[in-house]
């Protein structure tokens, strides 16, 4: 986190300053974590080994798999967003419709999960409509007040155009101003108000330490891919053995012809002459020890849950539910951070002047997160039924997976009963029934359910 005090003006010096101080933490820091999401393990960078001796370099990705199993799980079902006002709600979908933003959410979990953090910038498209992306942490950042609240200062983001020269733009909480770097940083434009009620962008957090969610087990990683790729060496150096012969002086055209032909045919006494092959010492069992304990500890530190494992799918019910508690563990400790996040998303865009939601309409949406594991809709569809007489409607419909969005399900009920009733209500050729006394209350009693 970069922090300045209270007040502190933006300058050109400063946006430097900031912009180098980043930099060094993506050197450090990102570009490392990066690089192991892309499979570019420190295996890679080692010294060449001599000409005569194998020299595999195995990388097996257990970042990007931890990664895209934590985030399949946490976010592979999308938020589903509800609000009390049907209006709000009617613009929320509008909203999140209009800028993709399940696949915005999917990227921005994604983009937390490997470095720890990510962040959302919001601005005014051409067509006058309030825009939503994700950018990574690689090439923005937000700066920090120095006080216990740690309020955003500015938001800075930067990036180098196709001749290789850096250009960005800073914003705080009213104006937002674009700047070239020629050797020196400077302001390309005069500052445009950019109609947020703060700065408009909003970090999203993986966890309060801002780790990502394999950092703490790069060393392990790194120590596997050695361990095996020594193990493909031996392999080869196996493949590869000498043939020793004591005894016997073979020339030239002998080792050709034992070469061409694999048999061997040496004069002399039984006791005189040795054939065999050099053998190396054989440290099989122990690299398979070594490279069966890393791999446990890799999915035991990161607590993502190996779904690979041959003996995961025999698992079900409460079983499976142990097997996935560590990586559940994760997940509502993200959802939190997520929540807060996205809290701080809408207020920022009911802000606006452009918004069609009040300002503090942001109070009233409620989020819901479903884990993407296989869905028992006989299981689900028992709760929902037992739900009823003692929850809402909506809070039954909620327990459904099937169900995206629970307002417009409601709808949709509605609109159905009002047409059985009014079906049941008429005859052939739409005469009214009026000989059957309480059979009307009787079908529309039995039809509706508890509310």
């Amino acid at each position: 986190m970069i922090r300045v005090a209270s007040g502190t003006e933006m300058t050109a010096q400063l946006l430097g300053e900031l912009i180098t101080k980043h930099k060094r933490i993506v050197t450090e820091r990102y570009s490392i974590l990066k690089n192991a999401y892309e499979n570019k393990y420190k295996i890679m960078d080692q010294p060449d080994k001599p000409a005569y001796k194998p020299d595999n370099r195995i990388a097996v990705n257990f970042a990007k798999y931890i990664v895209d199993t934590m985030n399949g799980y946490f976010i592979g079902n999308p938020i589903k967003e509800t609000h009390e006002d049907a209006t709000v709600g009617e613009y929320l979908e509008y909203l999140d419709q209009y800028n993709d933003q399940d696949d915005n959410n999917a990227e921005l979990s994604k983009i937390c999960s490997i470095y720890g953090c990510g962040y959302e910038m919001y601005f005014v498209d051409d067509t006058g409509q309030i825009g939503i992306t994700y950018v990574s942490p690689m090439e923005s950042f937000i700066v920090y007040d120095d006080s216990i609240l740690e309020r955003p200062l500015f938001f800075i983001r930067y990036y180098k155009d196709a001749d290789n020269i850096e250009h960005g733009s800073w914003s705080d909480s009213i104006i937002v101003q674009h700047f070239v770097n020629r050797g020196s940083y400077k302001w390309e434009d005069e500052p445009k108000r950019h109609g947020f009620d703060g700065v408009p962008a909003v970090e999203y957090m993986e966890n309060a330490e801002r780790l990502g969610i394999f950092e703490s087990v790069l060393p392990i990683i790194d120590a596997y891919n050695k361990a095996i790729s020594e193990k493909a060496n031996d392999v080869d150096y196996f493949a590869d053995a000498y043939l020793k012969v004591l005894g016997a002086e073979l020339d030239e055209q002998a080792l050709k012809d034992l070469r061409a032909s694999r048999v061997i045919n040496l004069e002399g006494d039984v006791g005189d002459v040795i054939i065999e092959f050099l053998a190396k010492p054989n440290g099989d069992e122990t690299q398979e020890h070594l490279i069966d304990r890393l791999e446990r500890l890799i999915f035991q530190i990161s607590m993502v849950a190996n779904i690979s494992d041959e003996n995961f799918g025999n698992s079900s019910g409460i079983a499976l539910k142990y097997k996935l508690q560590s990586m559940s563990n994760l997940s509502k400790t993200k959802e939190r951070k997520f929540i807060s996040g996205m809290n701080q998303r809408y207020r920022l865009i009911f802000s606006n002047p452009l918004s069609d939601a009040p300002k503090d309409a942001w109070v009233g949406i409620h989020y819901k997160f479903t884990p993407n594991i296989p869905a028992n809709l006989l299981e689900e569809s028992q709760i929902a039924g037992n739900l009823a007489g003692i929850t809402s409607e909506e809070t039954q419909l909620m327990v459904l997976s099937i169900v995206d969005n629970v307002q417009k399900e409601i709808e949709r009920k509605r609109m159905e009963m009002e047409g059985d009733t009014d079906d049941f209500s008429r005859g052939q050729g739409g005469d009214i029934i009026g000989n059957q006394p309480g059979v009307l209350e009787k079908e529309t009693a039995a039809t509706m359910e508890p509310a």
